[in-house]
């Protein structure tokens, strides 16, 4: 008797960070995504049966130093976006940062969000 595969799925991303509510909000605005479920620790979005995006308060939370390696970034977002300008300026609007390293700023950019974490947006997905 052979053992049959478990089901499973891909269910959230999740995030460290020092605070979950404002992360959230940063990533609920910029991806239109709502809040699933909240608690002062834990912020998950996305909708029902869809996997999310979660945050965790990490009491000791150190953001990333990227591109500096001290602090290894150790995850990060690609988003798609149509057009580069447009999207870095809304984003920067609902809080993100530019840091001054941007290895190929003609097809992608990097930001970092309000806790610190690069992510990037693309036209190439």
């Amino acid at each position: 008797m052979s053992k049959s595969t478990p089901a499973i799925r891909y269910a959230a991303i999740t995030f460290d960070c020092q605070d979950p509510a404002e992360l959230g909000r940063f990533y609920g605005e910029a991806l239109g995504l709502p809040v699933v479920h909240a608690s002062d620790d834990f912020v998950l979005l996305g909708q029902e049966g869809a996997a999310g995006l979660a945050f965790y308060r990490l009491a000791d939370y150190r953001p990333p130093t990227w591109p500096d390696p001290a602090q290894e970034k150790q995850a990060h977002i690609e988003l798609g976006v149509d057009d580069l300008d447009e999207a870095q300026a809304w984003l920067l609007a609902l809080g993100a940062t530019e840091p001054a390293v941007q290895p190929k700023p003609d097809r992608w950019r990097v930001l970092l969000d309000p806790a610190g974490h690069p992510f990037c947006i693309t036209t190439l997905v």
